[in-house]
Order: structure tokens, then sequence, then C-alpha cells
């Protein structure tokens, strides 16, 4: 080979990089360093603002945690698509025992301005409107707006003689589905999600717990519904049994030590991760407070690095 044929690759190299310095190769890097910022987009008034969200949401934070001295460490967000919980101008059932009510995605005021409309049109005779109690009673049935335990959420019941109306559920069921709870919040005066208390992870006598401003019923109804929905990973985290009367549930779960661990385990001793058995406990404290423990249900101990692991991911579940 010549002399000349061996310096033909090098030539060819410096060609190519030639042209990309002279712009036949556009070079991404300059467009970020000379950007400029530009004025945000803006939506007409008049769009539809269930065809519109965000991209690429970040999700929040759940919980109003306090520091517990040098051992404390930010929360992690809740993790996209966990659980079930009803998605903005959503609807969907709730129940424990006999009790059954509705969970809407919406702001108690814009539950309460369309509840007010569906009554004005069957004609139900009001005795009793108190916006502030979120309390509406007719000769046929009682109605009753809170805020629901899932943050933009509100809690609808119809009642009569202290039980559930199905056919009045379902038709108000019905009626938010079709209405996506779109009407214009009222004059509803009731706490805003960001003024209400959240669930407070603690510690008493050195176990951790996590403290929900909700009473008992409610709690049981709205984690049951969230654990049948995200403890269905077998393996990972799995809801075995629940117990209505006694208020506890039996999961399979595999910790953070054990999530840690598994990769090194595997390389050396060809075994699997091995999830926990864990009892999840429920215990009334107050009239709008109750407490979850999370205890082993097997021969081995559950860390409390481990329970404040989980705890945190069933407040995310709940907030």
């Amino acid at each position: 080979m010549s002399s000349a044929l061996k310096w033909m690759p090098l030539v060819a190299a410096l060609a190519l990089a030639g042209c990309a310095r002279d712009g036949y190769y556009d070079d991404r890097g300059v467009d970020y360093a000379e950007a400029e910022p530009s004025a945000p987009l803006v939506l007409p008034d008049s769009r539809d603002n269930r065809r519109y969200r965000d991209a690429m949401p970040v999700p929040k934070a759940q919980g109003a945690f306090v520091s517990q001295g040098d051992e404390f460490r930010v929360p992690p967000p809740r993790a996209m698509g966990a659980g079930s919980g009803v998605e903005a101008g959503g609807v969907a059932m709730r129940e424990v025992g006999n009790q059954r009510w509705l969970v809407v995605g919406a702001e108690p005021g814009v539950v309460w301005s369309e509840l007010e409309d569906f009554v004005a049109e069957r004609n139900l005779a009001v005795t009793r409107r108190d916006a502030d109690a979120g309390l509406l009673v007719t000769d046929q049935a009682r109605f009753s707006v809170r805020p629901g335990l899932q943050s933009g959420a509100s809690e609808l019941r119809c009642e009569q003689g202290g039980g559930p109306q199905e056919g009045c559920l379902r038709a108000l069921q019905r009626r938010f589905e079709a209405r996506g709870a779109t009407a214009s919040a009222s004059s509803l005066a009731v706490q805003r999600p960001e003024d209400r208390p959240r669930p407070l992870l603690t510690q008493q006598a050195g176990e951790w717990r996590l403290e929900l401003p909700f009473d008992l019923e409610r709690t049981w109804a709205e984690l049951s519904y969230q654990l049948e929905a995200d403890f269905a990973l077998e393996g990972r985290r799995e809801l075995l049994e629940q117990d209505v009367d006694a208020h506890v549930f039996l999961v399979d779960y595999l910790t953070l030590s054990a999530r840690s661990e598994g990769m090194w385990e595997t390389l050396t001793s060809f075994g699997g991760e091995d999830p926990q058995r864990i009892r999840l406990s429920l215990e009334a404290v107050g009239p709008e407070r109750t407490v979850l423990h999370a205890r082993s249900a097997d021969d081995r101990e559950l860390t409390a690095e481990d329970r404040r692991e989980l705890l945190e991911r069933l407040a995310g579940l709940l907030g």
C-alpha cells in the first residue's frame, strides 16, 4: 500500500469534521446555549378542560410529614399510577359493611352545585339546606357532601333512615359520569384540601405509625379500595386477606431492605427476593383520627426503616 493511501482515512475524517464545523451537521448544543425565553402558550377560555392535562406530570409528596430529628428524610412522591384514586371529573363507589357512598374527583363546591341541580330537576322538596355543613335534606333523601380522603376529591352520600339509597347513588353516579364534574363551584364553605390536616408519620415508643385525620370506617373503605388496586403484584406486594370486623389487612410486601439486598443474594446464592408477611391494623383513637400500624406477621423482624418505608407508601395511597 502506498503512503498516500495510508493517509486517506485521516483525510476523510478531517473532511467530515470540517463539514460538521461548516454546518453540514447541525450542532444542537449551540441552540441551547443561545436559547431565549418566550411568552407561555395561552389557551382560549372556551376550551374543553377535560381534553387538556399535563403531558409529563410531576407527582407531589403526600402527607404533612415533620422532622423526626437527624434521621428525617424527605418523603417520596406518590408513584404515578399507584393505587386507583379517582381522577379529576371521575366518580367511583365506596362501601364498608352496609354503608355506601360516592367519591367524586372534584372539589366539594363543584359537587354541591351539581347536587343542587340534581335535586331541582327532580322537583324534590327541600326541607333543610346547610351549605356550610354540606347538608341537603329533602322529603325523600338526605344528601351530604364533604372533602374526600384524596386531595381534590369529595364524598357524596344519599341516605334515608340511616342507610344508603342505592337507586339515588346510581343516578348520581351516572350524572357525574355524563357531566364529568364540570359544574362551576358554588359558595359552599368547606375546608379546602390545602387547608385540611394530612396523614402524619410519627413514632411512639420507637415504633413508626401513620396517623390519619379521618374516622375509622372511611379510612378502612379507602385503604381497602387502594390495596386491592395497588397490592396486586405477586412476589412484590400482594393483598392476601382483609378482616372488616377487626379492621386488619394481611399483605405480602417486598421490604426496602429485601429489595436492596435482593440483587446481591441472587448473584451469590442463586436465591430470589422474598416478600415479608405483614399485618396492617387500623385503630380508632378519636372521632376523626385513626392510626395505622404495620407489624410482622411471620418469624422475621420488621425493621424500623422497612416499617417507615411501607407506611410512607400507604400514606401516598391515602393522600
